[in-house]
């Protein structure tokens, strides 16, 4: 293999076509960063008229709009309408972002590799969430448009270097977004490195099925296909304990609305900031796809299915948002605003050796598969 310097798009594989049967794709010149680079937005349109947007700053879903069960179409993600507003605010919600090198956070921005200690940029107390003070949800990302005869989608590449935001080794990442007739929504997470380093890869919607800015999510019901969770410290970070879920507010193991026990004064519950925002251990029998979560808004009818090939999500209710986030159309989003369901790998995995590994050697190659299918009723 060469060096991962020198590596380009045909080195991944791929799926790329040259004709679509149906659906369609359009590029627009989007804006520039203060260096100077351009960012472009892909619009994705499947043959039913669902819809999704995304740009290359940060590899960020823009908007995603998806039909109720009458038919009519609604952006259901919480954002900002330009590039200007995520550069400006730094999109401190991750609203829409990849989320690299590191999903989730890491405790006081370090972890041991072969005796080896790496120390990362810190940007939540003294902790490293999301890959540090700029990660991939930062950077300008390369990009290819794709078609399929039932799908439509963009490739986007980018070469995080060694020692970026403290991390080892030179890392090769690709990210997929297709959105296929069959309404759903598919992220591909594919990654390779020179040198052996740690890779935690997600996304970052804040979903509203009602519609984005269309009030709270309480009324959202959950169902979570796991048993297990690992619960947290005050700071958020896994204390290395996993428990049942049984006998807790963080039971969804059966639909139940989000809104039901958000109120908990369990301590768990306060330290997550009155709200949820726990890693949740799937239930899984060995590896492959499995289905991780589903949501049901009653009013619109939507309906989204959450499959993953990664051990675990993290389930966030929008505890944080306080209405100084002004988004797309002026709407200032209020707490529970939207929730995400980030496919991911446990928080902390490098400090935590019976967690699953995060660790990537190189010769290999990461890859996980997330799928998010849309309908309603």
């Amino acid at each position: 293999m060469r060096p991962l310097e020198k590596i380009n798009k045909e080195e991944f594989p791929s799926s790329v076509q040259a004709n679509a049967a149906f659906g369609s794709i359009s590029k627009q010149y989007f804006g520039k960063t203060a260096d100077g680079e351009s960012v472009y937005l892909y619009t994705l349109t499947n043959k039913h008229g669902m819809q999704a947007s995304i740009m290359t700053y940060g590899g960020i879903m823009l908007t995603l709009k998806v039909p109720d069960r009458n038919g009519a179409m609604e952006d259901i993600l919480l954002g900002y309408g330009t590039l200007g507003d995520f550069i400006r605010t730094g999109n401190k919600p991750y609203f829409g972002a990849v989320l690299g090198r590191y999903a989730n956070r890491i405790a006081n921005g370090r972890f041991t590799l072969d005796g080896v200690t790496y120390q990362l940029s810190v940007n939540e107390g003294r902790n490293t969430l999301h890959g540090g003070t700029r990660g991939f949800n930062k950077k300008v990302w390369a990009s290819e448009e794709f078609y399929r005869d039932d799908a439509v989608g963009v490739a986007l590449y980018y070469i995080s270097k060694d020692g970026e935001e403290g991390f080892p080794g030179n890392l090769a990442v690709k990210m997929i977004y297709t959105l296929t007739d069959n309404n759903e929504l598919i992220i591909d997470y594919t990654a390779m490195t020179d040198k052996k380093t740690v890779v935690n890869l997600s996304q970052h919607n804040y979903y509203n099925l009602a519609g984005a800015g269309n009030g709270n999510i309480l009324g959202h019901v959950l169902t979570l296909h796991a048993d297990r969770f690992t619960p947290i410290k005050p700071d958020l970070t896994p204390t290395g304990q996993i428990q049942s879920v049984a006998g807790t507010p963080l039971d969804f193991r059966t639909p139940t609305a989000i809104g039901a026990r958000i109120h908990s004064q369990d301590p768990l519950m306060m330290y997550a900031r009155g709200g949820y925002d726990f890693n949740y251990i799937l239930n899984r029998s060995g590896a492959g796809m499995v289905k991780a979560a589903s949501v049901y808004e009653p009013n619109s009818g939507r309906v989204m299915e959450v499959y993953t090939t990664q051990p675990a999500v993290q389930f966030y209710s929008g505890n944080s948002l306080d209405g100084s986030d002004v988004g797309k159309g002026g709407i200032a989003y209020q707490r529970y605003a939207g929730l995400s369901i980030e496919t991911q790998h446990y928080p902390d995995s490098p400090n935590h050796p019976h967690f699953p590994s995060t660790e990537l050697f190189p010769g290999q190659i990461y890859k996980q598969t997330s799928i998010y299918k849309f309908s309603a009723f």
